[in-house]
């Protein structure tokens, strides 16, 4: 047995993107529409697991947002980015799945997701998706 096929077959449990709840995320009302107020949400353990290996990908995300109408609810977005955790996603997708799925609840005047993701195989990915699509 090579080395290569000893691992062919070891792989973890890894789940489709169905796991990622978007359900539990809430919206709170913004009482500032029009003020320009820029909203960042940072965290360190940001994870997700590689499609093929079901290894883990660790990242430090930043969400950076300008509130129209709604807030998002800090409880329902740790819940949701919870649930990213066994999900099988390439670390472009997930940026661009949140924004999307922020987006859609919060119609924000604009929003930049980005992710940093750690060290894997002597590279380091930072991914970045923001609302409006620049021109």
């Amino acid at each position: 047995m090579t080395t290569d096929a000893k691992y062919d077959a070891r792989r973890f449990d890894v789940q489709d993107e169905s796991a990622i709840d978007t359900a539990v995320l809430e919206r709170i009302p913004f009482e500032y529409p029009g003020s320009a107020t820029a909203v960042t949400y940072e965290t360190d353990e940001f994870t997700s697991v590689c499609p093929w290996t079901g290894l883990p990908d660790f990242a430090r995300l930043s969400i950076t947002y300008v509130p129209e109408r709604h807030l998002v609810e800090l409880r329902s977005l740790k819940y949701y980015l919870t649930s990213f955790r066994n999900v099988g996603i390439l670390q472009e997708h997930a940026v661009n799945r949140m924004l999307n799925d922020l987006v859609s609840l919060l119609r924000p005047v604009s929003m930049k997701v980005e992710a940093h993701f750690n060290e894997r195989g002597g590279l380091r990915t930072v991914a970045a998706a923001q609302y409006p699509v620049p021109s």
